[in-house]
C-alpha cells in the first residue's frame, strides 16, 4: 500500500495488483473484471464528477446495492479528492432525506426510481447539486468522460469518508474518517499470498462494507461481492471461485454453515471466517471448527472500526471465547463508572485509542460524549482484558439488565441459550418487573422441527449450574429477529415489544 491519501492508494494499487480478479454477482448475473479494469472506469467518472462542478471535499453520497457501479462510483468520489458517503441500500426516503441534509451532500448518485424521488424533495435539500440515476444519461456521459490528471494531493488528516451508524438506537450518527484513519484501518488486514480470495456478504453503507471494498481497492485483494445475501448462493460462489475466507455476523455464518450441512460438498475451500459486529456465541466458533473452518471473533464500530481481532492460527479456545488482541496501535482501558481503571480480569467499560479512530461526527454536538477530555473514545461497551492481552466483549452498557440490584450480562444468557439443541439464535433484553426492577426476557429462533418451552428453558440453565437470576423469565419464540441492513439484531425494537407487555 502506498501513498498518504485513498486515491494515490488505489492508484498504486491499480499498477501492482492491475490483474486482481474481482467478481460482481447479483440479480442481473455475475460481472468479472480486474481491478485495473475497474480503476479506468472510476478514473473516467471522476473526471466526470469534476467537469460537473464536484470539487475536492464535497460530499457525494451513492445509495446503491453492491453491484459494479457502486464500486466504480465510490472509487470516483476518492479519486476526485472528494468525501465519498455510502448510505445503506434499504434506507427509505426518510432516513435519506436526513442523512443527506445533515451531510450537507453535493450530490448523490443511485438507482432510476430513487432519484426521481429526491429530485421531487429539491426544495428541501438546497445543497444537493446533482442527483444521479445509474444507468440515465448523465451517468453514461461520466462512464465515457476521458480521465483526466489526479487532483492535487489531499491533506491526509481531511475527511475523505463519511458513514452513518446503522441507527439499531436512534437515529443515524454521521462518524467522519480522515484518510490517515482509513488507510491505518487498512493496514490491519496483512497481504496474502496466491489464492486468496475473499467473499464479501457486507452491504455498501455499513462501514465494513466500505472496508472490504477499499481492501480491494488499495490492497488489491481478489474479491467476490454478493449483492444480495443468500446463504446457498453464498456456497455456491464458494465453490465456484476457490473462496478461501469471508466474514459476516453469527447471522451470516450459521446460515452458511446449515447450508453446507445441507450440501454434500459441505464448505468447499473456504477456510477461515471472521463474524464479529454483534453477539458471537462460542458454540458457533466451535460448529465452524467441525466444518473444517477456523472461525474467529474481532470487535470494532464505525467509530474505531478494528480495535482487536483474533485470527485463523489462534488457539480454538481464544477463538471461540475472546475476541482476540489489540491490533498495532490501539490501546484501551478498562473502566468503572467513575472512569477508574479496573484490575486485569475485570469487567468495565471499554475505552479505546488509536490511528483508526474516526476524527468526530458530522454533528459536532455528539463528540463531547463520544470522547473524554483527554480524547479517549468511550464505546458504550463492557469487556475484561485477560492476562494474555485478548479482550473478550460481554456487552453493551445499556444491554445490561438489573435484576434485583444484580447485574446481568445478556450475552452470557444469549450464549447460555445458544448451546440449548432446540435454539438457532437467541437474544436476551431487560423486561421491566414490578418487584426486582427488570428480569431477563429472551427471544428465541428455533431450529427446524425443534420446540421449547420457559420449562425447558429452565431445565437447560440449571443443568449449566446457572444462577437462577440469569435464567429467562419469560421466552418468545419467534420466526426471525429484526435486523439492521448489516444483519445486527435491533434489540431496541425487542426492548420496546419486552417493555410494551407490562406497561
Amino acid at each position: 500500500m502506498v501513498g498518504s491519501d485513498l486515491g494515490a492508494g488505489m492508484r498504486a494499487a491499480a499498477e501492482r495488483f492491475g490483474a486482481a480478479p474481482l467478481v460482481f454477482h447479483g440479480p442481473r448475473g455475475v460481472l468479472a473484471t480486474r481491478l485495473d479494469e475497474l480503476h479506468r472506469r472510476a478514473l473516467r467518472v471522476a473526471a466526470g464528477l469534476a467537469e460537473l462542478g464536484i470539487a475536492p471535499g464535497d460530499v457525494v453520497a451513492v445509495q446503491l446495492t453492491g453491484r459494479v457501479e457502486s464500486a466504480v462510483a465510490q472509487a470516483a468520489v476518492l479519486l476526485r479528492g472528494a468525501v465519498v458517503l455510502p448510505i445503506v441500500p434499504i434506507y427509505g426516503l426518510r432516513e435519506l432525506r436526513f442523512v443527506l441534509h445533515q451531510s450537507a451532500a453535493a450530490a448523490l448518485i443511485t438507482w432510476d426510481e430513487r432519484a426521481a424521488e429526491v429530485r421531487a424533495l429539491s426544495a428541501e435539500l438546497p445543497g444537493l447539486q446533482r442527483v444521479l440515476a445509474v444507468g440515465d444519461a448523465d451517468w453514461k456521459a461520466l462512464e465515457a468522460h476521458p480521465p483526466s490528471g489526479a487532483p492535487e494531493a489531499p491533506d491526509p488528516d481531511g475527511i475523505c469518508v463519511l458513514v452513518y451508524t446503522s441507527g439499531t438506537t436512534a437515529e443515524p450518527k454521521g462518524v467522519q474518517h480522515t484518510h490517515r484513519s482509513m488507510l491505518a484501518e487498512l493496514a490491519t488486514m496483512p497481504e496474502h499470498g496466491e489464492g486468496y480470495v475473499y467473499l464479501d456478504a457486507f452491504p455498501p453503507g455499513h462501514v465494513a462494507g466500505l472496508c472490504v471494498l477499499l481492501r480491494a481497492l488499495v490492497n488489491g485483494t481478489s474479491t467476490v461481492f454478493m449483492e444480495r445475501w443468500d446463504a446457498e448462493t453464498a456456497l455456491d460462489l464458494v465453490h465456484e471461485h476457490g473462496v478461501t475466507a469471508s466474514a459476516g455476523v453469527p447471522f451470516h455464518l450459521a446460515a452458511l454453515l446449515d447450508a453446507a450441512e445441507r450440501s454434500e460438498r459441505g464448505a468447499g475451500t473456504l477456510r477461515e471466517y471472521l463474524v464479529g459486529a454483534a453477539s458471537v456465541p462460542p458454540v458457533l466458533v466451535e460448529r465452524a471448527e467441525r466444518a473444517g473452518i477456523a472461525a474467529y471473533r474481532a470487535y470494532g464500530s464505525s467509530e474505531h472500526p478494528t480495535i482487536s481481532s483474533g485470527g485463523a492460527g489462534d488457539p480454538a479456545g481464544k477463538r471461540a471465547t475472546t475476541d482476540g488482541t489489540l491490533k498495532p496501535g490501539t490501546r484501551v482501558r478498562i473502566v468503572d463508572l467513575d472512569g477508574n481503571d479496573v484490575p486485569v480480569g475485570e469487567e468495565g467499560e471499554i475505552w479505546s485509542r488509536g490511528p483508526e479512530v474516526f476524527a468526530g461526527y458530522r454533528d459536532p454536538a455528539l463528540n463531547a460524549q463520544a470522547f473524554t477530555p483527554d480524547g479517549w473514545l468511550r464505546t458504550g461497551d463492557v469487556g475484561r482484558l485477560d492476562p494474555d492481552g485478548h479482550l473478550t466483549v460481554t456487552d453493551r452498557l445499556k444491554d445490561i439488565i438489573v435484576r434485583g440490584g444484580e447485574k446481568i450480562s445478556s450475552k452470557e444468557v444469549e450464549d447460555m441459550l445458544a448451546a440449548h439443541p432446540a435454539v438457532a439464535e437467541a437474544v436476551a433484553v431487560a423486561e421491566p418487573d414490578e418487584r426486582y426492577g427488570e428480569r431477563v426476557c429472551a427471544f428465541a429462533v428455533l431450529r427446524a422441527g425443534e420446540e421449547l418451552d420457559l420449562d425447558g428453558v429452565r431445565r437447560h440453565f440449571a443443568s449449566l449450574g446457572a444462577a437462577r437470576q440469569k435464567t429467562p423469565e419469560r421466552l418468545v419464540v419467534v420466526d426471525a429477529l429484526p435486523r439492521t441492513a448489516a444483519g445486527k439484531v435491533r434489540k431496541h425494537v425487542l426492548r420496546e415489544e419486552a417493555r410494551a407487555w407490562t406497561s
